[in-house]
């Protein structure tokens, strides 16, 4: 998804048009307006905020002038290059409130329609704007009738946050309802109305796992000459920019994996399963506020461990504070989900970020008594070790595959470094 684009209908009109390109598979949505019908706006003044299932993009205006018309309103779905509201750029800029679009995308109305127009509808005494259909839903998610919620809207429509404030702060709203009656067998619960990105996240796990079998498979890893490793040059890497974690080991040690098994960087397709030669790993973020986000690393086949650390340090720290593009969400042909760092020592399955093939966990890491063989005789010592897991598509592998893998992946951790490069 890029910049906002708009085209030039009339000589004193522009076309405020959603971004035009698309993640596969996700959808938007008005988050809200920064300006109401009739205000100026100044050329790149930030003019309206559309949410994606994981980023919010603010829209700037594509030139100087006044909103006249706004034809997608708050909470309400918009595809790729729809046409969202009207900038008027002659010099009075008379505000056109009415919000029915046009019949067709460059087809404006006449003069005299354009002046019926300008007035707000006129509606009965006591009456206001319907909600828009994402509005009906909130409301009705949260038990509320229309009447009870005081509308911040134009013509005191109702809009996503009036709904919300309503929620949080029940005794401001006007007219409010009796309580309902609950029966004495019932508990009392509270309800926490969905996030956009959270109801996104939901139907995305459910449509992955109707859409391929997943088949999971574990084995554990001896950490003990990755932090070996990391302890000669963690000191090296801080001075140069950039911590060392361990994820920056999984994702090297990955690209080694994937290299012995390349259908685990690819995806089903009907005629055909199409395996990619770049190797792109989106890695799992739990970000404040959001909730799992993924931001994709790019050619990690490329890169040395200095350049992966970098690269994780960037994009970890940006997804945490919000500053996300939607470019930096897309492509991943493999996912790695490190979830040992939140404490949990085994994941499975993992759900697959469709249409990828395969999703690759990582569990706690601590110290584990195990038995050692040395000089023909068994003991028991103390290691570094985790669970690592791999989930697979059996459409495009077996267990054999996944196995292998993980194999590989292990032994490229025991075996840190065959040459001690960075």
């Amino acid at each position: 998804m890029t910049a906002s684009s708009a085209t030039v209908a009339m000589t004193h009109t522009v076309h405020i048009l959603a971004p035009a390109e698309e993640t596969e598979g996700t959808r938007s949505r008005v988050l809200r307006w920064l300006k109401c019908v009739g205000e100026r706006v100044a050329s790149n003044e930030p003019l309206l905020e559309i949410e994606t299932d994981k980023v919010t993009v603010e829209i700037p205006a594509p030139a100087a002038g006044t909103l006249s018309r706004v034809l997608r309103g708050e909470g309400e779905e918009v595809e790729p290059g729809e046409l969202l509201g009207l900038l008027d750029l002659s010099a009075r800029g008379e505000a056109d409130a009415a919000l029915q679009p046009p019949t067709a995308v460059g087809e404006l109305p006449s003069s005299a329609e354009a002046a019926s127009r300008s007035q707000p509808p006129s509606q009965p005494s006591g009456s206001r704007a319907e909600p828009s259909p994402a509005v009906r839903r909130l409301l009705a998610q949260a038990g509320l009738e229309a009447v009870q919620v005081k509308g911040s809207g134009p013509g005191g429509r109702i809009t996503v946050d009036d709904v919300l404030g309503h929620s949080a702060h029940p005794t401001e709203a006007a007219s409010p309802a009796p309580a309902a009656i609950e029966p004495r067998h019932v508990e009392p619960t509270r309800r926490v109305p969905h996030s956009a990105i959270r109801r996104r996240v939901a139907e995305h796990m459910v449509r992955s796992l109707r859409t391929a079998p997943h088949v999971t498979s574990v084995f554990e890893a001896d950490m003990t000459a990755v932090l070996a490793h990391r302890d000669r040059h963690r000191e090296e890497f801080t001075l140069r920019g950039a911590p060392l974690t361990l994820t920056a080991y999984f994702l090297a040690a990955a690209v080694s994996a994937i290299r012995e098994v390349p259908e685990v960087n690819s995806r089903w397709t009907e005629h055909a399963l199409e395996i990619f030669e770049a190797v792109h790993i989106g890695i799992a973020v739990a970000a404040p506020d959001v909730g799992l986000i993924v931001p994709v690393m790019r050619d990690v086949g490329t890169r040395n461990l200095w350049d992966i650390a970098h690269s994780l340090q960037d994009l970890v720290g940006r997804a945490r504070a919000g500053g996300l593009e939607p470019a930096d969400l897309r492509g991943a042909t493999f996912t790695l989900s490190n979830h040992g760092v939140g404490g949990s020592l085994l994941a499975a399955p993992i759900i697959i970020n469709q249409p990828q093939s395969a999703i690759l966990g990582v569990g706690k890491l601590e110290k584990r008594a195990v038995v050692a063989t040395e000089n023909g005789t068994d003991r028991i010592v103390i290691r570094p070790r985790c669970y690592v897991t791999l989930t697979i598509d059996h459409r495009v592998m077996d267990g054999s595959e996944a196995d292998r893998f993980l194999e590989a992946f292990v032994a490229c951790l025991e075996r840190w470094p065959l040459d001690d490069a960075i």
